[in-house]
């Protein structure tokens, strides 16, 4: 178990640097953009023209990357349970209108439009089942979900920063798969949004790069214990009508692998770049046990190479309910 006094005053010392934070990595609201200047104007006289085009697009789609596309809108409306996860992390005290507190409250608002987007869009393409994808969603929300991080500030920056660089992934892989066959309404969508992810991956990751620097070994150990227990998804207790929580989750991930939006080999790396980027293989003056750890974590992309090229993906599809047949 970590120690809660010495997370607490390294957050303390973070906490100072907030406002810097917020400058750098997050938009102010009245600059960055927003849903409806990317969706069509009902007010408008080409409103049924753009309607018409983002539905006969959305008929075009693959399956499997239309399912992943909605499955990705469902991971970010379930927003309220990230922002109520990271309030209660060990150094974030909610009842403070700055500091900490107020940076999960601004990265939630950003994180907020992309499933406000998502959604409008699945709702106007006229292809999904949207009762379907709204209890998908509201079970999401009441399932909960164990991260395996505890309320350790460490662990869970390691886990957005891993997090946030997948959804970069995802979204920017499904605009550029949508954007090829002419759909270029989503593709802005998606990469505006994949921008997003970038950013705030950025702010995770300088963040732990910090906590290297105050505190080289616990940091580290932190990391291990996360690549150990592997990184999980938000959304991996999905579920769907009929269905236990996490039921839909392999099916979920096999579409998305099938359609090469996010696969085993973008998990390796996401790995190799943290690795990169906090430069672990450099990091000097650790305690034995946290030298240990760093050799691990260095050994551990070709070991999970060698899992993944014996991996196949099943070909079948699965049916969505999310999806009109």
């Amino acid at each position: 178990m970590y120690n809660k006094l010495v997370r607490k005053e390294v957050m303390g010392i973070l906490e100072k640097e907030v406002s810097s934070f917020l400058e750098r990595f997050l938009t102010p609201i009245e600059k960055i953009w927003q849903p409806s200047d990317y969706l069509p104007d009902p007010s408008s006289e080409n409103f049924k023209y753009d309607l018409d085009e983002i539905q006969t697009f959305a008929r075009e789609m693959p399956y499997d990357l239309f399912v992943t596309l909605i499955g990705d809108c469902i991971t970010e409306e379930a927003l309220p349970s990230y922002e109520s996860w990271l309030m209660g992390v060990d150094g974030v005290d909610q009842e403070e209108k700055v500091g900490w507190a107020n940076w999960v409250r601004s990265w939630t608002g950003e994180e907020n439009r992309h499933g406000d987007l998502l959604n409008k869009y699945l709702y106007l393409c006229g292809r999904v089942n949207m009762r379907e994808v709204e209890i998908t969603t509201q079970y999401l929300i009441s399932d909960g979900f164990d991260l395996g991080t505890s309320m350790d500030p460490y662990r869970n920056f390691v886990y957005t920063s891993f997090q946030e660089t997948a959804t970069n992934i995802s979204h920017r892989r499904v605009g550029t798969l949508a954007k090829q066959s002419g759909n270029t309404k989503l593709a802005k969508m998606c990469a505006v949004i994949a921008a997003d992810e970038a950013r705030h991956a950025k702010a995770y990751k300088h963040f732990v790069a910090k906590i290297l620097e105050l505190d080289p070994s616990e940091m580290i150990l932190a990391f291990e214990d996360m690549m150990r227990k592997k990184i999980v998804m938000p959304a991996h207790m999905m579920r769907q009508s009929g269905q236990k929580a996490g039921e839909l989750w392999g099916h979920f991930s096999d579409a998305a692998q099938r359609c090469m939006v996010y696969t085993g080999q973008d998990y390796i790396n996401i790995m190799k770049d943290l690795l990169d980027e906090w430069k672990i293989e450099h990091v000097t003056g650790l305690t034995e046990k946290a030298e240990k750890a760093q050799e691990y974590l260095m050994k551990l992309p070709s070991r999970l190479q060698k899992i993944t090229d014996r991996v196949s993906t099943p070909d079948l599809q699965f049916q969505f309910s999310w999806v009109k047949h």
